[in-house]
């Protein structure tokens, strides 16, 4: 027991001083252990990350009880134990896209505007029809059920205005309620702020999995999300 609790510390502890610019380690639910009030968790074994950025007066993806939703869609191509899904805004200081990450188009044109962010709010969808990669782009008229949602988490760094209203939001797969099964399919990370009004500004989703999940594909469209999934 006491080796694990030091595995434990010592993974903790090198992912501060690694990401003490960045974003600590994304840890999973599975495992968790709570020691003198302190919540240990072992890194997602896959984490993928997407930069983003929302220009003013962007057309929302939809509107929801009079807020301006945005999607990410996710190709999950096999089933996961569980599934973590955070948004920091904006980028934080030092953090930059690696070769392996997806950065929207948005992102690139305004890399230089580390100001603009919003109080992110984020939400899980899975798409009850699309089941294979090659329905994809008939997702628009899919039927949606929902994991969950968060508003502020005070794991991650706090906003410049000194809140802690960044998100995360972890799902455990349900092996007795299939609605709440992690599958293989098509899901989609919907993403507004809390208050009614205008979402702008930089930001980074990540997504994790406590096992490796090949193929596994994000984009702000289903279109481009099929095209990734084909390559």
């Amino acid at each position: 027991m006491k080796k694990i609790l030091l595995a434990l510390s010592l993974l903790i502890a090198a992912g501060t001083l690694v990401h003490a610019q960045k974003l600590d380690k994304f840890g999973a639910d599975l495992g968790k252990k709570s020691i003198m009030g302190k919540d240990l968790r072992l890194p997602y074994s896959d984490v993928l990350t997407y930069y983003g950025y929302i220009k003013p007066g962007a057309t929302p993806d939809e509107t929801r009880d009079g807020k301006k939703f945005y999607y990410l869609y996710l190709w999950i191509p096999a089933a996961a134990p569980e599934l973590g899904i955070r948004m920091v805004s904006p980028v934080p200081e030092g953090m930059k896209p690696a070769e392996s990450d997806f950065v929207s188009a948005s992102y690139k044109e305004n890399e230089s505007d580390t100001k603009s962010y919003f109080d992110t709010w984020v939400t899980l969808e899975r798409s009850l029809t699309v089941l294979s990669a090659d329905k994809i782009s008939t997702g628009a008229s899919s039927k949606w059920i929902s994991y969950g949602t968060n508003d502020d988490s005070g794991e991650l760094p706090a906003q410049p205005s000194g809140s802690k209203y960044n998100s995360v939001l972890r799902i455990t797969s349900s092996l007795s309620d299939p609605l709440n099964s992690l599958v293989v399919g098509l899901y989609r990370i919907g993403f507004t702020s809390y208050k009614a009004g205008e979402v702008q500004g930089g930001f980074v989703a990540q997504v994790g999995a406590p096992i490796k999940l090949p193929g596994i594909c994000i984009a702000p469209t289903l279109e481009e999300l099929a095209k990734l999934v084909k390559k």
